[in-house]
């Protein structure tokens, strides 16, 4: 009996190989930002009151009514780029061109230095500077009653 030579790999084959190949994780491209489909760029050449146009109403309230004299010294040094701003204003909305700033923001006990993000845009300061931690609890202490004083193993 004559062997028939066996082709190396039928057409379902090479279709499942093509399929496995396209399939495989690719070198990750960095998404590029966009807020509200605006790039960076595009948001850095607008002018201030079509930024203020795109961020969230709230914000765009905090401008348009005006900022107070506090307010507006911090904004004057956040939008001039000096350093490292402390402030205790937690209430100012960021704008693009406050992006790539270090800003030391009080929380009521100290101040939490923040780098500004792109992402951070049409938000407040002081959402990125907690004012309060989470309680870390031990077990019962001394006084407790007989009842709580019982913890079960798991």
């Amino acid at each position: 009996m004559a062997k028939k030579k066996i082709i190396a790999g039928s057409a379902k084959a090479s279709r499942r190989k093509s399929r496995k190949k396209a399939s495989a994780i690719q070198a990750r491209r960095k998404k590029e930002f966009t807020y509200r489909g605006f790039t960076m760029e595009e948001l850095l050449e607008m002018s201030f009151e079509d930024v203020l146009s795109i961020i969230p109403a709230r914000a765009r309230r905090t401008y348009v009514r005006g900022l107070n004299p506090e307010q507006q010294v911090c904004f004057d040094k956040l939008k001039s780029g000096e350093g490292v701003v402390r402030t205790h204003r937690r209430d100012i909305p960021i704008i693009p061109q406050f992006v790539g700033r270090t800003v030391a923001v009080y929380t009521g006990k100290e101040f939490k230095e923040i780098e500004i993000k792109p992402e951070m845009i049409g938000h407040f300061l002081g959402e990125f500077a907690l004012t309060r931690k989470n309680p870390a609890h031990s077990g019962p202490g001394v006084g407790a009653t007989r009842s709580s004083k019982f913890m079960p193993l798991k």
